[in-house]
């Protein structure tokens, strides 16, 4: 494959502006595709072209295949990237960009088309050998077979789209009474969500833990891991809050996992970047769930622990190169944490709330890192997630990452509407997270908006009780100098691998 020397971004916000920085690191001309009322927005002014591609909706513009094609073959590209989301892992997209003469940054149709299925997905693992819940390998086609597995297994039992994901077409089944109902309304939900019905079941595990692996790829027989993630904070089965590498691995479940990510994507002849999926219940087995062939929202918090960017691999994979690093080059130093600041009211479900910009002051210092795609004065709308930025924080440890995550959510300033800001504070203030003792039901467990309300009236009396001491230690005239022995932990900060992360 030849070099790639002008790429179309097809997508928008923060992922867009995030490949754009890596386009330009690598001397890589960039194109932006854009909808009407996102004609200024970030990602458009800092590409090098742009086109228009349609109105607000998704379904008129980002969705449209034929029109991000145009665009393309109008700008002279030679690649596009999917980002996440969107036509990211649309087999149909990748195979069209294959016709078209461009080439794709991401995995064959096939590939995509294989893992985007999961019941194909869970089938093709189990030739592989890798672990996955007990429960069927196909798509339900008889109801009383299906109850009849249910009742093999146990009760809860997971009811879940074939073509599904985001937690869309999943319904939790208690007993044998719910069990039809509950195949129904999964099959109403995914039908409407995926225009496809198929649902498989699979055992409900207790206390499962979202933990997942990197993968990339190249199409010369080389499959690395990129190590591993947690993302077991979640609502509505999406994820909030990611960190990396996940605390409760030893090194070798660790191992363990690795390989099994590794087998599965040599099992779909993955070709670049993706990641491996898995659950890891309460006796730490852990089981296959999905493979993501894409790059992942979370991905900076692996960037943060090994100092590789995954948006260069893709592109360097999708040129054809060989991949330079080998597994044992692969290490990590430190703990990273992201969380989503998505405009939605934690009081209300964590639906979705829209306005206007009027402030958005990011934090900054040492180990954070803000990738956003909106700026101040912009509006979020219903048109698109309603994510307007990935806050992450990068320390020596965990117990570093964890408290430096915290000063920079103090720090984060957005008015115009409601954030998850303050919910993001309070799991990173919990106990239950501080000591890696938490599961993917943390939300239902833990959180109501009353805890909220108690959390940031405590944080508010805190804070004025620091303001009433500041004052009476300058009435004083206190030194309020602090040796450096005295101010906790010291840091390395002439460290070469520091010294990348500031």
């Amino acid at each position: 494959m030849p070099d790639i020397s002008k790429i179309l971004i097809a997508n928008r916000g923060e992922i867009a502006l995030r490949v754009i920085r890596t386009c330009k690191e690598l001397g890589k001309q960039t194109v932006a595709v854009y909808s009407t009322p996102d004609a200024e927005a970030p990602h458009v002014l800092q590409a090098d072209e742009s086109v228009h591609i349609g109105p607000a909706a998704s379904s008129e513009s980002y969705l449209v295949i034929d029109k991000i094609i145009e665009a393309a073959h109008q700008t002279r590209a030679d690649a596009i990237h999917p980002g996440y989301g969107f036509l990211s892992e649309n087999a149909d997209f990748s195979q069209r960009c294959k016709e078209e003469g461009i080439i794709f940054i991401g995995p064959d149709p096939h590939a995509i088309r294989t893992m985007g299925d999961k019941t194909a997905a869970r089938e093709l693992m189990s030739k592989a050998e890798v672990p996955f819940p007990p429960g069927t390998k196909k798509e339900l086609s008889d109801i009383q077979e299906a109850k009849a597995i249910a009742s093999d297994i146990g009760y809860p039992v997971l009811v879940k789209a074939a073509a599904g994901g985001g937690g869309k077409g999943m319904r939790i089944v208690d007993t044998e009474e719910g069990f039809e109902s509950g195949i129904k309304a999964a099959k109403s939900e995914a039908r409407s969500a995926f225009g496809d019905d198929r649902v498989y079941i699979e055992k409900y595990l207790v206390e499962p833990r979202h933990v997942e692996f990197q993968i990339v790829a190249d199409r010369h027989g080389h499959v690395l891991h990129i190590f591993d993630r947690e993302c077991s904070i979640q609502r509505r089965h999406q994820k909030v809050i990611e960190e990396a590498p996940c605390a409760i691995l030893t090194q070798e479940l660790r191992s363990e996992m690795a390989e099994a990510a590794i087998s599965a994507a040599r099992a779909v002849d993955y070709v670049g970047v993706g990641t491996i999926e898995f659950l890891v219940d309460a006796d730490r087995n852990f089981y296959f769930l999905e493979m993501n062939t894409r790059l992942q929202v979370e991905h900076p918090v692996t960037e943060l622990i090994t100092g590789l960017d995954l948006v260069a691999l893709q592109i360097q994979v999708a040129e054809g190169q060989e991949l330079v690093i080998k597994q044992e080059d692969v290490e990590t130093e430190g703990h990273a944490i992201e969380c989503r600041i998505y405009a939605e009211d934690p009081r209300d479900n964590f639906l979705p709330s829209t306005g206007t910009l009027t402030k958005h002051r990011i934090p900054s210092g040492n180990g954070i890192r803000v990738d956003s795609g909106v700026e101040e004065g912009q509006a979020v709308t219903i048109n698109y997630d309603p994510m307007i930025s990935k806050l992450c924080a990068y320390g020596q440890d965990r117990g570093h990452a964890i408290r430096r995550m915290l000063r920079a959510l103090d720090e984060y300033e957005i008015a115009g509407c409601r954030t998850t800001i303050p919910f993001c504070s309070y799991v990173l203030g919990h106990h239950a997270f501080q000591k890696a003792q938490y599961d993917t039901h943390f939300v239902p467990d833990h959180f109501g908006p009353e805890v909220l309300d108690s959390y940031q009236k405590a944080d508010t009396e805190v804070q004025a009780l620091a303001a009433a001491l500041l004052k009476l230690t300058k009435r004083k005239g206190t030194d309020s100098s602090v040796s450096s022995d005295k101010k906790g932990e010291a840091y390395n900060s002439n460290s070469a691998w520091w010294k990348r992360r500031q």
